[in-house]
């Protein structure tokens, strides 16, 4: 689906319930909680996001409806009125989702999720409610490179040796490229420049589009991976199952898993290390702010490390 096509798709729900009357809006919203009417109250959610914010990429919208779904699975299973929960019941969700083990970022995705379900609900006037103002999540306490670590050089080479092609691709957009997890599975062969050495993030973070250019390990691999087939998408899968088939490389490559997203971590300390500029390595990666690429250089300096070691 392009763009266009995915914007058009997301107006046209927000359409639908914004031509409702506001009895009928309301009706249908109460109905949906009476009857656990999941589908609709997630689609609720995204019409009344779309219609206050315009434009919202898919993955923000994958986490909201994320969030919305944890808490509303949890409200029924535990008998809360969802329409009037007590100040309790969602205190306690919370405290339940870090005694789980969810980092205090999970966390707080998931609860954004939840606040945007009831901003729906009362947009639909099925209640007037503000459960979850005042709740607060545990402080993350790590300092935010220690958020932003990066696979070692010699674990992504082990890595890259014991891959196969797609997954050398894998690697290399997000260890070199810089791309995020959504823009990896998203990326369709269409967006890919080889001979102009550059690819094309359409809809990234934020709905924004990027160029960025290609090294030639990469060129060289997507060379290969086109040879063999060219469907849509480079990768054309999930992120859930991308992340699967990296633990399993690293499992067999003896690396240390750290998730799909620590390669970005990975190409921007590789770029501090070379001595680029905050400023070439935000644009790089596609940060907004460029103080945000400025973590990457806690993991670039290894002068510390060298002096502790040799001391």
């Amino acid at each position: 689906m392009t763009l266009e096509l995915y914007k058009q798709d997301q107006l046209a729900l927000s359409r639908t319930w914004v031509n409702l009357t506001p009895d009928e809006r309301r009706r249908r919203a109460v109905a949906a909680v009476a009857e656990q009417d999941l589908i609709t109250l997630l689609d609720l959610l995204e019409a009344h996001h779309v219609r206050t914010h315009g434009h919202v990429s898919p993955e923000t919208l994958r986490k909201y409806r994320l969030g919305a779904r944890v808490w509303l699975t949890a409200a029924w299973n535990g008998a809360i009125n969802v329409l009037h929960p007590e100040a309790e019941d969602t205190d306690l969700w919370v405290r339940h989702l870090e005694a789980s083990g969810k980092s205090p970022a999970s966390v707080g995705v998931l609860l954004a999720g939840a606040r945007a379900l009831y901003a729906a609900l009362r947009w639909s006037k099925a209640t007037r409610e503000t459960p979850f103002t005042d709740v607060k999540p545990r402080k993350d306490r790590r300092r935010p490179w220690d958020k932003r670590q990066p696979y070692p050089e010699a674990d992504v080479q082990r890595l890259l040796d014991a891959a196969p092609v797609e997954m050398r691709v894998l690697l290399r957009l997000g260890g070199i490229a810089g791309l995020r997890a959504s823009e990896i599975t998203g990326l369709k062969w269409g967006d890919v420049d080889l001979d102009g050495g550059a690819l094309t993030v359409v809809n990234g973070k934020g709905g924004k589009t990027r160029r960025v250019l290609l090294s030639a390990s990469l060129i060289e691999d997507l060379r290969a991976l086109g040879g063999k087939a060219e469907p849509v998408h480079v990768i054309g899968r999930t992120q859930e199952a991308a992340r699967a088939r990296l633990r399993t490389l690293c499992a067999r490559a003896g690396v240390s898993y750290l998730g799909l997203h620590a390669l970005r971590h990975t190409a921007g300390t590789r770029l501090m290390r070379a001595g680029f500029q905050l400023q070439d390595v935000a644009e790089h990666l596609g940060h907004s702010d460029v103080q945000t690429a400025r973590t990457y250089g806690k993991w670039a300096d290894d002068r510390l490390k060298a002096h502790m070691r040799d001391s």
